[in-house]
């Protein structure tokens, strides 16, 4: 079960990748999305099975592989946007950070005290990785969807570090946590709907030029 989770994880990296790789909004969505449905899979690999395990399985799949990208596609549909053009940090620098990222999160992992089921897997490099990859995202993007996503990774990586409390952690944290993972999409997607309509663009960078009358 071990080596197929770090396969999975590894995966998960390479998805990292093809998000700062690319400039293609829905491609970059349906990396996330499979991101998620792998996240999904995770709890049962590394966890014995109980209804705790299944119902955090069956909700992460269900939103994260399945809700949430569906929002987001039709967000892209409403705004009339393919490609994030001209973004803060550029491809190849984002995918150069990107691995740079991703070692030192492999060094910070190698330092760290872990409990001797965990010893061995990929999980706290993977998280901090995507963590880091997502506020690349974050950062280096101009458009309000792509920044979304960014969120998404980094929240992708904060569960994966909460893989390892899964069996301390009571039904109502994951519950609490995909409602604010929801809520905060919903807000995002009124945002980016209101700065399309009344801007024409949802390119965050161009906020800065508003002046007050």
């Amino acid at each position: 079960m071990n080596s197929l989770a770090d396969q999975l994880l590894v995966l998960c990296l390479l998805i990292n990748f093809a998000v700062l790789g690319t400039s293609r909004l829905a491609f970059s969505v349906r990396c996330v999305a499979v991101q998620g449905v792998l996240l999904g899979t995770l709890p049962a690999l590394v966890h014995p099975f109980s209804w705790h395990v299944s119902f955090i399985v069956v909700s992460i799949i269900l939103v994260k592989g399945g809700l949430i990208p569906v929002l987001i596609i039709r967000a892209i549909k409403k705004a009339e946007i393919e490609r994030e053009f001209s973004p803060f940090i550029g491809y190849i620098p984002s995918l150069v950070l990107g691995a740079l990222f991703t070692s030192l999160a492999f060094i910070f992992a190698a330092r760290l005290p872990l409990a001797p089921e965990h010893e061995g897997l990929l999980i706290v490099p993977a998280a901090a990785a995507t963590l880091m990859s997502g506020f690349l995202v974050l950062m280096g993007r101009r458009k309000a969807i792509s920044q979304v996503l960014g969120y998404l990774l980094m929240e992708n990586g904060i569960f994966l570090f909460g893989l390892l409390l899964a069996d301390a952690m009571p039904v109502m944290v994951e519950a609490g946590a995909l409602l604010d993972l929801l809520v905060g999409i919903f807000v995002m997607g009124i945002v980016i709907n209101h700065i399309s309509r009344e801007f024409s663009s949802i390119d965050t960078s161009r906020l800065s030029a508003l002046r007050e009358d």
